[in-house]
């Protein structure tokens, strides 16, 4: 029997997390506007998807409580945040509240609530959805978008935050 028939038997959570931390993300709010007023939550789980159609994906936990009333509107922004947005990460991760309190934003061409400062956004529309585990994988078709080049992105690596380092390998 070759080690790829071989069952590996169960994956600790504790050991995956941690190895996966390893691999160093950006950290992303995703917003949206409702009658209520506007919501959001930080989601690490994003990337690109598709150029054609145009498409990107996050994964936002199956606890939330946040994402089942963004899917209900079918329109948000997901903002990339910037280096010195630690705190504005940390705000979008706690439960309940009104998040947006001494946060800056601007309304998007749809609607949707953008984050003064952040290095890029990705306007969208919910595509479809998935089934992950204890995430869901949404997957958005995006509608316009922009960046701002001065700005860092705020990265995340085995469980911080933290920047890139600004000396080129080339150089």
């Amino acid at each position: 029997m070759t080690a790829a028939e071989q069952d590996p038997g169960a994956v600790d959570p504790r050991v995956m997390r941690d190895v996966l931390g390893h691999f160093a993300s950006g950290v992303t709010v995703v917003t949206a506007d409702t009658a209520d007023g506007p919501l959001g939550f930080t989601c690490q789980s994003f990337s690109s998807l598709s150029l054609d159609p145009p498409l990107v994906a996050f994964a936002p936990s199956r606890t939330s409580t946040t994402w089942p009333r963004l899917r209900e509107i079918r329109r948000f922004c997901v903002n990339v945040l910037a280096e010195d947005q630690t705190a504005v990460s940390q705000k979008f991760a706690r439960s309940g509240g009104d998040k947006f309190t001494g946060v800056a934003w601007t309304r998007s061409r749809h609607g949707s609530p953008v984050l003064e400062g952040v290095v890029a956004w990705i306007d969208g529309e919910l595509w479809a959805e998935y089934e992950g585990g204890d995430h869901t994988i949404v997957v958005a078709r995006v509608l316009d978008l922009g960046a701002d080049p001065t700005r860092r992105p705020l990265l995340f690596h085995r469980g911080n935050y933290g920047l890139l380092d600004v000396t080129r390998a080339d150089g």
